[in-house]
């Protein structure tokens, strides 16, 4: 059985990698660049629920 959700990211991965021609150092490179571009966005959803997290456990706070 095909799982959509895997096929879909399959779909994306191989458009991303064809616009630079498969060469890894590119697509990392992209990746990079993408990553710091959102660091801010990134830390919100790192952060989210974190608080409810360390009021379980009090001990762990510093």
């Amino acid at each position: 059985m095909i799982d959509p959700i895997i096929e879909e990211v399959r779909k994306y991965r191989d458009e991303h990698a064809r616009r630079f021609n498969y060469d890894l150092d590119m697509i990392c490179e992209d990746l990079r660049s993408r990553h710091a571009q959102n660091l801010d966005r990134l830390k919100e959803i790192r952060t989210v629920g974190k608080t409810d997290a360390l009021d379980a456990y009090p001990q762990h706070r510093h």
